[in-house]
């Protein structure tokens, strides 16, 4: 029986693979028999591009589906815009209720990049809206690649562009079990290089919270939060709960706690970085001073300090 209707957000079923099934209300008719058999062989047969043409509803998501079912790979589904992923996010998610369909697109609602207007001397301050709930849902489609195999990506043109270093991002993983030797700052500390951000107050995912010898996490993946309870040094219990009813899900032996943020580096690397830029804007200044545009020499330094403060900040 599949929760996948219990929220956009897929379980939390970390290392769960199953086979892909299609549960569709009927078999493949017509055309469809053929269309699958000769995509999977040719899949087989090491092809690196096919075509299915099909005028509109004439059930090529669905050819597509019980070929995946077929070839039982992990598979990209790229769509030209967010409404077209969107709309084959929802179907895919009815084909494959066994398996982890995910969604991936910009988080964006309004981009506005930075700009310089040398002419006037005018600077536009980068703006940018985010939405939450797709930066969720860009998460759980991380952990899931790093976690299972069963899984079904729908995505827009997104997908293409670079998301940091995924080694980065599953090293800085924190793997908890019970019995586990760990300090409670210990962990606080760590959950905050994780980007993750105490709030004892309003429980959100990417925040954690702290009471008494209990810390509570919940991942911007998952559905459900980890509760962490201590016996002095050492990790005594591990629970999944839903933050909204409190009510305690399933005891765990062990959780892997994956940042909160997708570009997540350790501190050598971050300071490696840092050190790096600050070189680089001393050959740029100079540069530009010995050109004699002041201006310039004087805009990239200021932003250019201003993201390095940034940078030891918050990570």
């Amino acid at each position: 029986m599949s929760d996948t209707q219990s929220g956009p957000l897929q379980p939390d079923r970390p290392g769960t693979d199953r086979p892909f099934r299609v549960d569709a209300p009927f078999e493949p008719a017509g055309d469809q028999p053929d269309a699958i058999e000769a995509l999977a062989e040719g899949f087989e047969n090491g092809m690196d591009e096919q075509t299915l043409l099909g005028v509109t509803g004439s059930g090529k998501t669905n050819t597509v589906s019980w070929t995946i079912e077929a070839i039982q790979k992990p598979t990209l589904v790229i769509a030209h815009n967010k409404t077209l992923a969107a709309q084959l996010y929802e179907e895919f998610r009815d084909l494959f209720p066994d398996n982890a369909v995910e969604y991936f697109v910009s988080y964006y609602d309004y981009y506005q990049p930075e700009a310089y207007v040398e002419q006037t001397d005018k600077y536009i301050e980068k703006d940018a809206s985010i939405n939450d709930e797709i930066d969720r849902l860009r998460h759980s489609a991380t952990r899931s690649l790093l976690t299972r195999d069963d899984v079904i990506v729908v995505a827009s043109v997104s997908a293409i562009y670079g998301l940091g270093d995924p080694a980065n991002y599953e090293e800085m993983s924190l793997r908890l079990e019970v019995g586990q030797s760990i300090d409670r700052d210990e962990l606080l500390g760590r959950l905050v290089d994780l980007n993750y951000e105490r709030n004892d107050v309003d429980f959100s995912q990417g925040t954690f919270r702290v009471r008494g010898d209990t810390v509570e996490v919940f991942p911007m993946y998952g559905r459900y939060a980890v509760r962490v309870e201590f016996w002095g040094d050492e990790i005594d219990r591990l629970t999944k709960l839903d933050p909204l009813e409190g009510d305690i899900k399933s005891e765990e032996p062990a959780s892997l706690v994956h940042p909160a943020e997708h570009y997540s580096i350790p501190e050598n690397r971050l300071q490696n970085a840092i050190d790096e830029i600050e070189d680089l804007l001393d050959e740029r200044v100079s540069y530009f001073e010995r050109q004699g545009d002041l201006v310039a020499a004087q805009r990239i330094e200021e932003c250019t300090t201003f993201d390095l403060e940034m940078l030891e900040e918050t990570g």
